[in-house]
């Protein structure tokens, strides 16, 4: 267990970085996708404002351990204890019903933007955390974050404003990383989550779509298409936000994907789909207005955004009517009104093994970028 401390208070945002590794193996219809590395890498990329005092002792620990592991605070997960804490105390006040604390062996106390102080954790209780030894620090208002192993990943930066303040900034790698995952808080479609959430819009939403093709030209003739796959590769960026316990459950659905390795479903949110007729629960089809030809909808996967609840279904046929284009689906199960979105869904994968997180004081930012898969 790590005994040396890295004590300072971190500026806000926190910046985190996990990092998987995906051998994905393309075929023409399909595409085979092996985890190498099933829990991710972790950094933590920390920013320290200090003091002259700080700036030394900042600079001495630098140069003392950068070999050494790390006492590491996790400022992002840290919350404000409900009571007061005093030295002789063996017990911590906090909430710790969103995980944070499960399995870490120890933590540290501090007052909202003073330095860390090492406490050691006996036993974790959904509001309270038992100590090993008495807290040894008295404070009013405190701060309780876990801490992790780890290792400095670069060489520490020291940035002198002025003589009696400045700018550290260390990046940790976390010598245990959490890989596992908790029930996904998501509903699902055959077996995969589809991510119901909707993106934030924070840059012009771009996306793309194309099918490779290698184009074959011999000089005497057309150029000919011949294609390498048999099904259009639809790319695009999802910003998503996260407050409050949804930011671990969010990083918790991270790690289920493994990076590249799992796919899910990703509504379209868009006007593809409109109803024409209200649905009776026990009906096995639905009009739409004509958009495209109906071939195209054949085998693709739709979701009904019900007010009680989304349901999903795979269109089996398609064919004009007279209201626009009838598509056959299994029965809903619930009646749908005629003003009920309809979305389409699009089966997807992360296109990057590595993802920032982006972790403000009161929530957690990142870009996701996506790929269309078809397996």
């Amino acid at each position: 267990m790590p005994e040396r401390l890295w004590p300072f208070p971190a500026q806000r945002p926190v910046t985190e970085v996990l990092e998987w590794s995906t051998d994905v193996l393309v075929t023409e219809a399909a595409e085979q996708r092996i985890a190498l590395r099933t829990g991710p890498r972790s950094t933590l990329a920390l920013s320290h404002l200090l003091d002259a005092t700080g700036l030394a002792e900042a600079t001495e620990l630098g140069r003392a351990g950068p070999l050494d592991d790390w006492a590491l605070p996790l400022w992002h997960l840290a919350r404000p204890a409900t009571a007061p804490v005093d030295a002789a105390n063996l017990t911590v006040f906090i909430d710790t019903t969103d995980g944070a604390f499960d399995g870490a062996a120890q933590a540290i106390i501090a007052s909202n933007g003073g330095r860390a102080h090492l406490i050691e954790i006996a036993a974790v209780w959904p509001d309270r955390l038992e100590l090993a030894a008495a807290a040894g620090v008295s404070l009013v208002r405190a701060i309780v974050a876990p801490v992790g192993s780890a290792f400095l990943a670069r060489p520490v930066e020291i940035d002198r404003r002025r003589q009696g303040l400045g700018t550290v900034t260390a990046s940790f790698t976390l010598r245990t990383s959490d890989g596992s995952a908790a029930a996904s808080p998501y509903p699902q479609h055959q077996g995969l989550d589809v991510l119901t959430d909707p993106a934030v819009l924070r840059q012009t939403l771009a996306e793309t779509l194309g099918q490779t093709v290698e184009a074959i030209d011999n000089g005497f003739g057309p150029i000919t298409l011949e294609p390498i796959l048999t099904h259009v590769q639809r790319r695009s960026t999802i910003t998503l936000i996260d407050r409050g316990t949804a930011r671990l459950t969010r990083r918790r659905w991270l790690l289920s994907l493994r990076g590249r390795q799992r796919a899910f479903w990703l509504p379209s949110w868009g006007l593809e789909l409109v109803l024409q007729a209200a649905v009776t629960s026990g009906a096995t089809s639905i009009i739409v207005a004509p958009l495209a030809d109906p071939s195209v909808w054949v085998g693709r996967h739709l979701m009904i955004d019900h007010p009680t609840g989304p349901v999903f279904r795979e269109i089996t046929a398609a064919a004009w009517d007279a209201l626009g284009i009838r598509l056959s689906i299994a029965a809903p199960g619930k009646s749908i009104a005629l003003d009920t979105p309809i979305h389409l869904l699009v089966k997807v994968r992360s296109d990057a093994d590595r993802i920032e997180l982006t972790h403000g004081p009161n929530r957690t930012e990142l870009s996701l970028p996506l790929i269309e898969t078809p397996s």
